[in-house]
């Protein structure tokens, strides 16, 4: 794995991570472009994000056992009810690495980031 300092976009950070992870972070990075397509990617706090404006609209990354999803407080309130079967704090969602990914539900969640995002002045 490199150093965090050398990873300045996504794809420096996929390449970073081991190949069986690469399809699920792909799969993430495609789902939230398409939920969101006016948003940019970055890299902030060392791992994938995706900006809208000058607002980021959610992170994600791979770790040991699980990925994660971070898409801010709101998002985890707004969707508790289908996020009860996972592992959640106050902005953050895992999803073990062994459990299908939800795709269906991120989609809703980043739609709910964008309109939250374009709703404040």
């Amino acid at each position: 794995m490199r150093h965090n300092k050398d990873i300045l976009t996504i794809d420096d950070y996929m390449q970073a991570q081991p190949d069986a992870f690469k399809p699920t972070l792909q799969n993430l990075r495609e789902v939230i472009q398409e939920a969101a397509p006016k948003a940019n990617e970055a890299i902030r706090y060392a791992i994938p994000t995706f900006r809208l404006g000058n607002k980021n609209l959610v992170h994600f990354a791979a770790h040991k056992a699980h990925f994660a999803l971070y898409p801010a407080p709101s998002a985890i309130v707004k969707f508790s009810k289908e996020l009860s079967k996972y592992d959640t704090s106050k902005g953050t969602i895992k999803f073990p690495i062994e459990t299908p990914i939800p795709y269906d539900l991120i989609t809703k969640i980043v739609e709910f980031r964008v309109s939250e995002i374009n709703s404040k002045p």
